[in-house]
């Protein structure tokens, strides 16, 4: 794409995402009808679905940018994104609920979601601290290790049959009436109502994920080209813009399901993301042939502590749960926002 115009190269960057955003939105409809169908609920299975489906566009930006050698941009990709999707609750804050999101949404288990994602980064930050050798099979400890404690976190936090030891299970009085996820059983009806049959609803995700991945694809290229064109390093671009781009689905979805009452979902749709995309890492190596944490630079760690401070954040929103809305959201809100700021600015002065 280096032959095409920048003022092209932009084009073919804002089509692609809208079509993500679009084809986005539908791919989690989807989702939720056929794990409602195929009874896989909130199960192991119906929660790797989810997870994998949701970060379509990711996954697809980092296998293209492994592929042809830009793995600063994967990172970027990857370690801001869950910055910016955790920024994407400020928006459901403002936009998506009367009282703040942590008040109505508080839970124990969101909590321990929290907890996990800070986990998963903590186990990046260590593998960044290991040597290039450690490294067989093009496999690194880092990322494996992610995977596997993102797997048992999985487990514990939504295991079937799993209660907490404190008073209703762990959910805050005067949180949100209805069960967490009773806005994707109201999906299905829906889509039942309208006569979407499951065959249907099956082709729907497969041309949605299809369309996604493309996307993803072209977003990358094009936008890695346009944006280095004015001077915008991988690292930066990989993690501001490309993220930003790749987050539109879940800014989406985040408001209806806060907007239909079920904010826990809104939340723990985010933090069940962002557990998951360090898992993408496992990729990195096997394509590009190089290793990933060991060589990550100043500002992939910076992200890392980035995100961990905006979810620890929301963590103690979710403790404290605080009533009073400032600008329109709640305090936690406003200080991720405020951090999120600096921490971009910060991030210039350490590339």
């Amino acid at each position: 794409m280096s032959n095409l115009p920048t003022a092209v190269l932009f084009a073919l960057f804002a089509a692609s995402a809208v079509i993500i955003w679009v084809a986005g939105v539908q791919l989690s409809d989807y989702t939720d009808v056929l794990a409602e169908r195929l009874h896989l609920g909130t199960a192991l299975g119906g929660l790797v679905l989810l997870a994998v489906a949701t970060n379509l566009p990711e996954l697809a930006i980092t296998v293209t940018a492994a592929a042809s050698g830009q793995v600063e941009v994967a990172v970027g990709n990857i370690l801001g994104g869950i910055a910016i999707q955790t920024v994407v609750l400020v928006a459901v804050d403002a936009f998506g609920v009367r009282q703040p999101l942590t008040y109505v949404a508080a839970s124990l288990r969101l909590v321990l979601e929290a907890m996990l994602v800070i986990t998963i980064l903590a186990v990046v930050v260590a593998g960044t601290q290991l040597p290039a050798a450690v490294e067989k099979f093009r496999l690194e400890p880092g990322p494996l290790l992610a995977l596997i404690m993102w797997v048992i976190g999985l487990r514990l936090v939504t295991g079937p049959g799993t209660r907490l030891p404190w008073s209703q299970n762990g959910e805050a009085p005067d949180s949100q009436s209805e069960a967490r996820g009773h806005s994707r059983t109201k999906t299905e009806k829906a889509k039942t109502d309208k006569g979407v049959s499951t065959a249907r609803a099956a082709t729907v995700f497969g041309v949605a994920a299809l369309l996604t991945l493309g996307a993803g694809v072209l977003l990358e290229r094009s936008g890695e080209q346009a944006f280095g064109n004015l001077g915008l390093t991988g690292i930066l671009f990989g993690s501001t813009v490309l993220a930003a781009a790749t987050s539109l689905p879940e800014l989406s979805t985040g408001l209806a399901s806060a907007r239909n009452g079920d904010t826990k979902l809104a939340i723990s749709d985010i933090f069940g993301g962002n557990a998951f995309l360090p898992v993408l890492f496992v990729l990195v190596p096997l394509i590009s042939g190089k290793a990933v944490l060991p060589n990550a630079q100043a500002t992939d760690i910076y992200l890392t502590a980035l995100g961990v401070l905006l979810t620890a954040i929301y963590a103690v929103g979710l403790i404290f749960r605080p009533r009073r809305q400032i600008l329109g959201m709640g305090a936690d809100s406003l200080t991720v926002l405020g951090l999120y700021v600096l921490g971009v600015v910060g991030l210039v002065f350490v590339s």
